[in-house]
């Protein structure tokens, strides 16, 4: 029987246990996106899990939404994210950038250019963002020509290739939680008419042809993506046909040999199994709110190959050693999840 304990490998990286750090926005990079003074510190603490997934980093200026977001496309990130990478690897650890373009879960305000969202459709989102002057609704955003398309497309490969020059382990897709490859998948967001909207397969085709094109240019090893079936985040509603349209992207998906699939569960365990029997890499389950006494559950049952948790990594510098020692969490503290110094980032206690 496997346990979270037993060593994994994801392409050529080997992993130690089967414990992954989520992806987790922190809202502390320097105005130019290069990472923030602590992050190196950050992630560097937290290196006994068996994989990090870095915070969502965007792969252009229209990937940006939220304020003091990284990015990962130009010579400055990637000397800046080679900082963080090289203090990860000193301690032993493994770091996936995750690459995260928001589409129309963006603000004017926040971005480098202050240009208009972009998205598949001219459709908004029906929420409000953060901004220097508060909050403020988010605006319709511009629907994507299709040769804006393409153009996108390869700015992911571009952005993963400045990922893997500053020492990143891979890049993990994000798929989910409502931004870009996630309006194209939900009808809510996506009412294009031509080869991206409509069908399940039109639907789909953005997230593939993404994750095909960084394949190419990195290798699928080191190429991996987050998806997040049913979750209805920043005005997403896949519809009925939504478990459908995820079998489909699942099995297209697993045609690349792609290095793993990360799931955002939230409880569908029928298509949770639909999807493991599709899947033929690692695959990574994070169930938000998971008791500590569940921990380990979805590997020994054979629903997952890892594990990913966020607040208790977030708060637990030392997750790895209190979860074997049995040891209390620290508690997270939400008021500094985002922004700030050193307070609620890097200055967790440790056993």
């Amino acid at each position: 029987m496997t346990d979270i304990w037993q060593p994994v490998d994801l392409g050529s990286v080997h992993l130690p246990n089967r414990l992954a750090m989520a992806p987790m926005t922190r809202s502390r990079a320097k105005p130019d996106g290069t990472p923030g003074e602590l992050a190196s510190e950050y992630y560097a603490q937290r290196a006994t899990a068996g994989l990090l997934i870095s915070e969502g980093t965007q792969p252009s200026d229209d990937g940006q939404g939220y304020l003091a977001t990284p990015g990962i496309y130009n010579d400055a990130h990637v000397a800046g994210w080679r900082e963080v990478t090289s203090a990860v690897k000193a301690q032993g650890g493994r770091l996936y950038i995750q690459l995260m373009h928001v589409g129309r879960v963006s603000h004017p305000d926040n971005t480098p250019h202050h240009r208009q969202p972009v998205a598949p459709s001219a459709i908004a989102p029906g929420a409000q963002m953060f901004t220097a002057t508060g909050m403020l609704d988010i605006p319709e955003p511009r629907a994507l020509s299709d040769s804006e398309i393409q153009k996108t497309i390869q700015d992911f490969r571009n952005a993963a290739r400045c990922a893997i020059e500053a020492g990143a382990d891979g890049v993990e897709i994000h798929g989910a939680n409502g931004y870009l490859v996630h309006q194209f998948i939900a009808p809510s967001a996506n009412v294009r008419t031509d080869d991206y909207g409509g069908s399940i397969k039109n639907r789909a085709r953005f997230a593939i042809e993404v994750a095909k094109a960084i394949s190419e240019e990195i290798g699928p090893e080191r190429t991996a993506i987050r998806l997040s079936p049913g979750v209805p985040m920043n005005g997403i509603d896949e519809g009925p046909e939504g478990p459908d349209l995820y079998r489909y992207l699942v099995e297209e998906l697993d045609k690349l040999n792609l290095s793993y699939l990360h799931l955002l569960h939230i409880g569908n365990e029928q298509l949770l199994a639909d999807i493991r029997k599709r899947w033929r890499t690692v695959l990574i389950v994070n169930r938000p709110g998971r008791a500590r006494d569940l921990i380990g559950s979805d590997v020994t049952a054979g629903n997952a190959d890892i594990e990913a948790y966020g607040q208790f990594v977030l708060a637990n510098p030392d997750f790895v050693s209190r979860l074997k020692a049995g040891a209390p969490f620290n508690e997270a503290d939400r008021n500094t999840f985002y922004a700030g110094g050193a307070e609620g980032y890097v200055d967790y206690p440790t056993l």
